[in-house]
């Protein structure tokens, strides 16, 4: 996170402003589809062996009057997903083999590519939300001066990053262990993402 944007989140944290409350959050969600992508391990990335990736587009408005980063922050909290985060996406590819992911674009574009290098390259913009299932590949090919993402990650899990050959035996073991989220990040407990990522 930059020196700016840590300032920015400490004083709205303070004084709450441009912050919105729940039921704003909440409000500014529209109903999208979920877009699921699966994809299979390619010898450095496991991703998820029954979960896809799960991407909706324009899912959340973002008005002029509040942070962006605020609104997907706020969101994601209420929902029961935290440890948030602001920055970009990293520009080499890697996974977290212990915890499930969401990445809300509060500005901005970039193309990241999804999976691995046998996986897909989405273009996302500022409203865009993807939910990572453990063991995902993400890797920022190119994106715009703003782009801005707010990560993070659902109460039960670890973080780790995973990043080279010598990770992926253990975490083919690791990620069918992670835990079924309780409630979709954008929706909660009625979203999308609970039958895309049902049990076994």
């Amino acid at each position: 996170m930059s020196i700016l944007q840590s300032i920015k989140k400490a004083a709205e944290q303070v004084t709450g402003a441009a912050r919105p409350d729940r039921q704003h959050a909440a409000d500014l969600v529209r109903p999208r589809k979920s877009n699921e992508f699966r994809f299979g391990d390619d010898g450095l990335v496991p991703n998820h062996p029954s979960w896809p990736l799960v991407v909706y587009r324009g899912a959340v408005t973002l008005p002029e009057d509040f942070d962006p980063a605020a609104v997907m922050e706020e969101l994601f909290s209420a929902n029961g997903w935290g440890d948030s985060w602001r920055n970009g996406i990293y520009d080499y590819v890697h996974y977290h083999s212990r915890i499930h992911e969401v990445l809300g674009v509060a500005r901005g574009t970039a193309k990241v590519r999804f999976g691995g290098k046998n996986g897909r390259t989405l273009a996302l913009k500022a409203g865009d939300v993807a939910v990572l299932p453990a063991g995902t590949g993400h890797q920022r090919i190119s994106a715009s001066d703003d782009f801005l993402v707010v990560g993070a990650y659902p109460p039960s899990g670890t973080y780790d990053e995973c990043t080279t050959a010598a990770d992926h035996a253990k975490a083919v073991a690791t990620i069918p262990r992670v835990g079924r989220p309780r409630k979709d990040p954008v929706y909660g407990s009625k979203g999308p993402l609970l039958a895309a990522w049902k049990k076994d």
